[in-house]
């Protein structure tokens, strides 16, 4: 399973279309996410930026079945009526990177105090040496 990251942007002004078109997404886009690998879709919006967290078999595939699918063209079509950059999943997109995950196990204060970076006292305010 692939747990992939995405930000896409609103055009200014169509908030409230996308949320009310995603009230409730079209039944036969529903089935054709399930049959393309998806497990599981969330999306979070401030403002007019979308993150979106998806769980999948595999999100190259996922997007590949996805491309032209009957379902989804005629979606994409219309999210792209609201978004600042519209995506016909067409181009490759692996998502964002994740920066940090919160480990599985607690970290050993003594292993986490030897990796990392020591700590630079910052100069004084006045600009004077110590």
């Amino acid at each position: 399973m692939e747990t992939i990251a995405l930000h896409t942007r609103l055009a200014p002004g169509k908030e409230a279309d996308y949320d009310r078109i995603h009230a409730v997404i079209p039944p036969e886009l529903d089935v054709a996410l399930r049959e393309a690998g998806v497990l599981d879709w969330r999306i979070w919006r401030s403002g007019l930026d979308l993150f979106h967290v998806v769980d999948c078999e595999d999100y190259a595939a996922m997007r590949a079945f996805l491309r032209e699918h009957p379902a989804n063209v005629p979606w994409q079509a219309r999210m792209g009526e609201l978004l600042d950059v519209p995506d016909d999943y067409s181009g490759g997109d692996s998502g964002i990177p994740q920066v940090w995950q919160l480990p599985a196990e607690p970290v050993e204060p003594a292993a986490h105090a030897a990796s990392a970076a020591p700590v630079v006292p910052a100069a004084p305010a006045d600009g004077s040496a110590r």
